[in-house]
């Protein structure tokens, strides 16, 4: 049974993030560790009402898809590209980056804590707050191997 990130346990998690080394060279893909990271506080954001995701769907095969990606224990293919990377950093150092990005996720607690909601997801359609600890603890643990933090 493959292992993912609780990104619940948040003092794991920053432990965990802080072993990022600002210089080190992805084991596969183009990002540095900050634009990882940015892209993680991104990827947040469209769970904790600060962002809008849209959604075309449902497709006919979006409820495999959702079963697939969320209970099961597959993780995230390597290399898969789904967006390009921005020209910019919009932090001004790694750390900067990863404060925000636990703020974020403190965030996203307090939406699903005060809104009875569920936000979609692009390719698996709405997911209430357990689907998205799911969904985004094997993101994070995507990219974290990405950069060999955990194994």
């Amino acid at each position: 049974m493959n292992h993912f990130v609780d990104i619940t346990n948040r003092k794991v998690l920053y432990r965990l993030l802080l072993n990022l080394d600002a210089q080190a060279k992805p084991l596969w893909g183009k990002m540095t560790p900050q634009q990882m990271i940015e892209h993680l506080i991104t990827q947040v954001q469209y769970t904790n009402g600060v962002r809008i995701p849209t959604w075309d769907g449902p497709h006919e095969n979006t409820a495999t898809r959702k079963q697939n990606g969320i209970y099961t224990n597959n993780e995230m293919p390597r290399n898969i590209i789904l967006e390009e990377l921005p020209d910019a950093l919009t932090y001004p150092d790694l750390e900067t980056a990863i404060n925000q990005l636990m703020k974020e996720l403190d965030t996203f607690d307090r939406h699903f804590n005060t809104h009875d909601v569920k936000v979609i997801h692009g390719g698996f359609g709405p997911l209430d707050y357990n689907e998205w600890i799911i969904w985004h603890g094997k993101h994070f643990t995507h990219h974290l191997k990405q950069f060999g933090v955990i194994d």
